[in-house]
């Protein structure tokens, strides 16, 4: 997804997107500070580090800065100015310029869609439990019932988030996805968890009990793919493959460039992945 950029960025583009002049977007790093007021975080810190941000991405006079209280739903909300009050949900859609919409992550993956004929966005937080209550796939429902957006005519990127090699999951999230997409088996895999003292001293296992009954039974580890999960259903909602994109980066194998929850816990700031429309 990202085009060519220094090694450590502040900020994180997709290629597709950034052929759209009339588009700004972006996917914060660690470069550009802790974005999110969390516990324990200096909410005036905070609120210097999205002013630059905003600065970096308009490069003219600020815009507002619209966000959520994310409670991990399907929740998805039209903006056509700054809210009165803070809503709660995972998703903003807009056509109004000079709004910048943006939602936060520190594992669970921000998606961008944009209608690139309409010139409609949408900003999406999906976890797994927004993912199994299909979040972006409704995010497409809810662009083409507000703007008439077209699935055919939507670029979408999937930001940097924890992916298959690190996202280990229970077996309760695997039957949730198993209960809502018949391709759920494509998007789990196993490993078992190791056994030091049974590889190091393996006669101790051995018993007088037929071959097959005396295994000594490791725990399985179980790893969902976030990432592919979000792709199909994008796919799914008509969105052409060949218009989705995701980054490469894993939050928690990448925790010199990014924040996440998984490794840091408390510790991590929150990311922003962020999108508006250029006046005309």
């Amino acid at each position: 997804m990202p085009t060519k950029v220094p090694a450590k960025p502040s900020l994180l583009q997709s290629t597709a997107l950034k052929k759209l002049p009339w588009l700004v977007h972006g996917f914060t790093t660690r470069a550009s500070g802790n974005l999110g007021f969390t516990e324990g975080a200096s909410r005036r810190t905070v609120e210097r580090n999205r002013t630059a941000l905003i600065k970096k991405l308009t490069r003219t006079k600020p815009w507002p800065l619209v966000t959520l209280r994310q409670i991990h739903s399907d929740l998805i909300h039209p903006v056509t100015g700054v809210p009165e009050r803070q809503l709660a949900g995972d998703g903003l859609i807009t056509r109004t310029p000079g709004l910048l919409l943006a939602i936060q992550a520190a594992d669970c993956l921000p998606v961008i869609l944009v209608d690139t004929k309409l010139r409609a966005i949408g900003v999406f937080h999906a976890g797994w439990r927004g993912t199994v209550q299909r979040i972006v796939e409704k995010g497409v429902g809810e662009m083409r019932r507000h703007f008439g957006t077209q699935p055919k005519d939507i670029q979408a990127t999937i930001g940097p988030g924890v992916h298959n090699c690190c996202y280990q999951v229970g077996q309760e999230v695997r039957d949730r996805f198993e209960s809502q997409f018949a391709y759920a088996s494509e998007l789990f895999h196993e490993t078992k968890e190791s056994d030091e003292i049974h590889e190091r001293y393996p006669l101790l296992f051995l018993t007088a009990r037929a071959p097959g009954h005396s295994e000594h039974v490791l725990p399985k580890k179980i790893f969902l793919d976030l990432v592919e999960a979000n792709r199909r259903q994008l796919i799914d909602a008509g969105v052409p493959a060949k218009h989705v994109s995701a980054s490469p980066l894993c939050t928690s194998c990448r925790t010199d460039l990014l924040f996440s929850y998984r490794k840091e816990k408390e510790a991590a700031g929150r990311l922003l992945a962020v999108a508006g429309i250029k006046p005309k």
